[in-house]
């Protein structure tokens, strides 16, 4: 400072000695030697020697205020206004040394990182180091975040601490499989393949299968499958499961008429015979089928309904089993639902990728929930120059329980060019004889259509942004199911004229069937309190787990709750 003022004076000296004309405003700035009046001077004078002696002493007087406010904002902004300063480089320093106890204070890996990496030739290098050491390894102790243990490893494959690590990394990722269900469990195999918790992982997802066989009511199977496996003997409440189900299995087996009528296998035809049926010359019995299948709420559909889904021959029988699949996934109890989606996914991972795969995988992601990864599925076995109906008709059932109504129409309105083609491409005629294939193939075409019509309609009921695009698309709809429907007409008068009496593609029957049991099993549930006392709650119970109405499901929760004391 003292330096600074010297020069200044001595300049005001030769100025008045030599008469130059130095402005009097520069004599003024000298006198009062503040930041104010030689930023004054400065904006008035900004050229010549005297203004560069002047800047020097701003420089001085700016680090001395930033000295005695001492913050890391006064420090910049001395770095920041004189970057080339005896007064940047002290500023420089003291802001490192702010840092660096800013830092310490904190005492977390993030901060002592961030100063390193700030501060890489500084002073306090080496302590900050030390001290990033430490803090990793306190963290490195207590935390339960995986994501940051695993950085850890990547970051510093040759740590002394790695083994240490890895076993945190190990446990936690165990206590979070089991949080989370079976999905994380397999995760777990998959990434832990010498694991110290992959015995007890396994007896998990034992018991996850055995449990689907039990609400299956595959008792004896999962008695066998407990025997045969090594850790079966460590599922030590199996005995008490398999008990409680043969005492509901003995009361479902009463003859009393309406025992019976309170279960949904008395209004179903048995799993073998729909499963034989999913193969019937008939697509109508085909789709039947599909559809009948997923009113059994059973661990052994779930494959019948995925082979049908992946090689049925008309896209009706597909979407019946697309839909019964997601049915009877939801109807489980979340757990087993979980495993069974969790186990096929892990199957399907070690197969070459191809359209068919990813819709399984697609199909399988959706039934469990997750969404999000099930849309790029879904998208990755979409070829739009041979779409597939059945995942433009999920597509569209998916964004309307979104409330996403225009990206509803938009593939509804690719659903009615697909039928639209379908029904063009459809030949209608005697030739070879009974013509079924075709009325059934431009059954599904009509259904399909009006799915896709109906669908336009209430997004334009709803009120988009784009209301001439949605005119558009309903005019494509409804020319797609007029031709469908005439095409169709055409087709099963030819088939009626060939055979007498041949279902036609309004055939309800199995649909009205099913429809009226779920009436039937609500009277006759609600008359078990007092017709079957004794019965009555384990067969509450099980219409509880195996119905896969949820009218019914409700009904049953109601009179537990009303016969709880």
């Amino acid at each position: 400072m003292l330096t600074g003022m010297r020069e200044l004076k001595a300049l005001s000296l030769v100025v008045l000695l030599t008469g130059c004309g130095v402005p009097r405003a520069y004599q003024r700035a000298a006198d009062a030697d503040t930041l104010e009046a030689y930023r004054t001077f400065l904006r008035e004078y900004p050229e010549g020697e005297e203004a560069e002696a002047v800047r020097v002493r701003v420089a001085e007087l700016e680090f001395e205020e930033a000295s005695r406010l001492h913050t890391v904002l006064a420090y910049k902004r001395v770095i920041e206004a004189h970057p080339d300063t005896t007064q940047a480089r002290r500023a420089r320093v003291l802001l490192e040394g702010l840092r660096f106890n800013a830092a310490r204070d904190a005492g977390t890996a993030v901060a002592l990182r961030q100063f390193v990496a700030d501060h890489p030739d500084g002073v306090h290098r080496d302590e900050a180091r030390r001290l990033v050491q430490a803090a990793e390894l306190k963290e490195l102790a207590t935390t339960d975040d995986t994501a940051r243990l695993r950085e850890f490893l990547q970051e510093a494959p040759e740590d002394p601490r790695r083994l240490e690590v890895e076993g945190r990394l190990d446990d936690e990722s165990f206590t979070r499989a089991q949080k989370e269900g079976a999905s994380r469990l397999f995760g777990y195999l998959r990434d832990f393949p010498a694991g110290r918790h992959r015995e007890e992982v396994k007896r998990r997802l034992l018991a996850l299968e055995v449990e689907g066989l039990l609400v299956s009511g595959e008792l004896e199977e999962a008695a066998a499958r407990v025997a045969a496996h090594p850790l079966g003997a460590g599922l030590q409440d199996f005995p008490a499961r398999l008990a409680r189900a043969r005492a509901e299995r003995e009361a479902m087996g009463s003859q009393e008429p309406l025992a019976q009528s309170a279960q949904v296998d008395h209004y179903l035809r048995g799993i073998a015979d729909l499963r034989q049926s999913l193969g019937a010359p008939d697509p109508m019995d085909r789709w039947q089928a599909a559809e009948e299948l997923g009113q059994y709420v059973s661990v052994k559909v779930l494959d019948p309904l995925l082979d049908v889904l992946r090689g049925g021959r008309n896209a009706l029988e597909r979407q019946r089993a697309l839909d019964s699949l997601l049915a009877v996934l939801r109807a489980l109890p979340r757990p087993v639902a979980d495993y069974e989606v969790a186990a096929r996914l892990e199957a399907l991972r070690e197969k070459a990728g191809s359209a068919e795969l990813y819709l399984r995988m697609a199909v399988l992601l959706d039934a469990s929930g997750r969404l999000g990864e099930a849309s790029t599925e879904y998208q990755r076995a979409f070829t739009p120059e041979d779409p597939d109906p059945v995942v433009l008709w999920r597509w569209v059932t998916i964004r309307e329980e979104r409330a996403q109504a225009f990206s509803a129409a938009v593939a509804a309105r690719q659903l009615a060019v697909w039928a639209l083609g379908s029904a063009r491409e459809e030949t209608v005629s005697a030739e070879g004889g009974i013509p079924l294939a075709a009325a059934r193939r431009l059954c599904a075409t009509a259904r399909l259509a009006r799915f896709a019509s109906q669908a336009v309609e209430r997004a334009r009921q709803r009120g988009t942004e784009f209301p001439e695009d949605l005119n558009g698309f309903g005019l494509m709809a409804s020319d797609a199911l007029k031709l469908a429907e005439a095409r169709l007409a055409d087709a099963e008068l030819l088939l009626r004229e060939k055979k007498p009496g041949a279902r036609t593609c309004e055939d309800e029957a199995v649909h009205e069937r099913l429809t009226h049991g779920v009436t039937e099993r609500r009277e006759a549930l609600r008359a078990l309190g007092t017709k079957l006392p004794r019965l009555a709650p384990l067969l509450w119970e099980s219409a509880l787990r195996r119905d896969p109405s949820e009218e019914v499901r409700v009904e049953v929760r109601r009179l537990l709750t009303r016969e709880d004391p």
